[in-house]
C-alpha cells in the first residue's frame, strides 16, 4: 500500500469518526439525552410513545404467524452463542496481552439499551435484547478476529469480498512480497503502541 493510499484511509477514518460524534450530539440534543446508562426522552416524545405502544394481546393477534412457529429455532441459538461468547472472551484475556494488543472493550460493541423505548411491549423488549446482544457479539468477535489477524497475517484476499472488519483496509494488498517481514513487523508495532497507550490510561 502506498503512502498517498494510507493517507487517504486515514483521513476516511478520521472523518468518521468525527461525524458518528456529530450525529450523537445531535440525537442527544434534540430526541433523547444519555445519563449514565439510562435514555431519557423529553416528556411530549415520551408521552407519544406510550400511546403508541401495543398491549400484549393485540400484539400476539396481528403479529405474523411464522414469527411464533420458528421463536423456538430462533432462540436455540442463544446456545451456540453464549459457547462461542465465552471461548472468544477467554482468548482475548489470556492471549492478547502475550501478543501486546489492546483488548476489545465488550461494551463498545454489546449495547442494551431499546428497553428504554416505551412503545414497544415487553416482549418486543426482549426480541431486541435478543438481538443487539446476537449482533453486538458478532462485531465484537470481529473485531477481535481482526486484531489477531493483523498480528499474523495482515493480507488482503485476491477477491473482493463483503463486510471487512474495520481494520481489513490497512492491510498488505494480496501479492505484496517485498519487505513481507518488515511490513509484518510495522503492523504489530501499531497493535503494540495501541496495547501500551492503553496500558498508561488504566494506570498499569
Amino acid at each position: 500500500m502506498n503512502d498517498r493510499i494510507q493517507q487517504l484511509l486515514d483521513q476516511i477514518t478520521t472523518l468518521e469518526d468525527e461525524l458518528r460524534t456529530a450525529l450523537n450530539e445531535q440525537q442527544s440534543s434534540i430526541f433523547f439525552q444519555i445519563k449514565g446508562k439510562r435514555v431519557e426522552f423529553e416528556q411530549s416524545i415520551k408521552e407519544t410513545h406510550r400511546r403508541l405502544k401495543r398491549n400484549f394481546f393485540r400484539w400476539l393477534v396481528t403479529d405474523r404467524p411464522q414469527n411464533l412457529i420458528t421463536g423456538p429455532i430462533i432462540y436455540s441459538m442463544i446456545v451456540p452463542l453464549l459457547i462461542t461468547d465465552l471461548f472468544i472472551t477467554f482468548y482475548q484475556l489470556t492471549c492478547f496481552p502475550i501478543y501486546g494488543i489492546k483488548k476489545v472493550k465488550r461494551a463498545d460493541y454489546i449495547i442494551f439499551d431499546r428497553q428504554h423505548l416505551n412503545y414497544l411491549n415487553f416482549i418486543e423488549k426482549f426480541h431486541c435484547t435478543y438481538c443487539a446482544y446476537g449482533t453486538g457479539m458478532i462485531a465484537y468477535i470481529s473485531e477481535i478476529v481482526g486484531r489477531t489477524e493483523q498480528y499474523f497475517c495482515p493480507i488482503k484476499h485476491a477477491r473482493k469480498i463483503l463486510g471487512t472488519h474495520s481494520r481489513y483496509a490497512h492491510f498488505l494488498e494480496y501479492g505484496e512480497a517485498d519487505n513481507y517481514e518488515a511490513k509484518l513487523e510495522a503492523m504489530r508495532v501499531v497493535l503494540n503502541q495501541e496495547y501500551e497507550k492503553n496500558q498508561s490510561k488504566s494506570g498499569h
